[in-house]
């Protein structure tokens, strides 16, 4: 029997404290449209609540979601409270020259605690950027081999989980670029500034809603 395997990402939910910056984050300066604000009224964990629910489109038709309660003490029941590390990200595809344009807006934008970086990593060369709700977003550019790359880990993708496993935690990934010691010293620093700021922000959240 034949697996059918899901079309694409339908949406990805998250919780806002302010629709309206959230909007100017992902229209004005990330780029992606708002396509539907559904704002209703649900019987949620026994009692009904009234929200909003914003919807911002991808170029396939999936979209990121977020949304926002009308009630404080909703909000703080249903918030998105995440562990802060760097590799808890949602990613998505994009072409080299949507990627430059997307850094020229924010840093245009002046945005505070975006924190805009790039990171090649061999396969992909992504830009890091942390949206008003510490979400951590990668916009990532494919290697010009990518279809190349893609053959190359499918082949053996079930022996190199299998190798790891058994404690073989050599490097496959010979299309990176080794950091000289002092831009490996900077990118340590940098994600630990990510975490930090995530929880500052995660505590600022709580505060204003408290």
């Amino acid at each position: 029997m034949s697996q059918t395997l899901p079309l694409r990402l339908h949406h990805h939910a998250w919780i806002t404290d302010d629709q309206e910056a959230n909007r100017r984050f992902y229209e004005e300066v990330i780029g992606l449209p708002l396509v539907a604000t559904w704002t209703e009224r649900e019987v949620l964990s026994g009692a009904e609540r009234a929200y909003s629910h914003a919807l911002y489109g991808l170029a396939d038709g999936s979209a990121l979601a977020f949304f926002q309660f009308a009630n404080p003490r909703d909000q703080e029941e249903f918030k998105t409270g995440i562990n802060a590390t760097p590799l808890r990200h949602i990613a998505f595809k994009v072409e080299a020259e949507a990627q430059e344009a997307m850094r020229e807006r924010i840093t245009a934008a002046g945005c505070a605690g975006a924190d805009a970086h790039v990171i090649d990593h061999g396969f992909c060369v992504s830009l890091y950027v942390t949206d008003p709700n510490g979400l951590i977003l990668e916009f990532a550019v494919d290697h010009p081999d990518v279809e190349k790359i893609d053959a190359e880990r499918r082949a053996t993708a079930h022996a190199d989980l299998a190798r790891w496993l058994a404690g073989d935690h050599t490097s496959n990934n010979h299309w990176r670029r080794p950091l000289p010691p002092d831009r490996s010293d900077e990118l340590n620093e940098r994600r630990g500034s990510v975490r930090d700021r995530s929880v500052r922000a995660g505590a600022g959240r709580a505060g204003r809603q408290a």
